[in-house]
């Protein structure tokens, strides 16, 4: 059997990650800071931030516009690498 494959994104388009890591005050800023730079114009309207119940982690969601695989991918490894960030959805 072959694998399913997954679904064509058709770009440019709207699209929500969701950034997981450590709660401190400026998580949400650094990560907002670092999607800018790969697709600016985030409005405060499409970011949403939710703490854990024992508030350890926070997460972010944010809506942005996908232009394309590479920024996706750039965007995906420039969180990472952070070190702040413990998962990228």
């Amino acid at each position: 059997m072959s694998e399913p494959k997954a679904p064509k994104i058709e770009f440019p388009c709207d699209y929500v990650i969701k950034v997981i890591g450590n709660a401190a005050p400026d998580f949400t800023e650094f990560v907002v800071e670092v999607v800018e730079q790969h697709a600016p114009g985030i409005s405060e309207t499409d970011i949403t931030v939710n703490d854990s119940s024992k508030g350890r982690f926070s997460s972010v969601q944010l809506k942005i516009v996908a232009t394309g695989e590479a920024q996706l991918k750039a965007l995906f490894e420039d969180l990472k690498a952070s070190g702040r960030v413990h998962m990228v959805l």
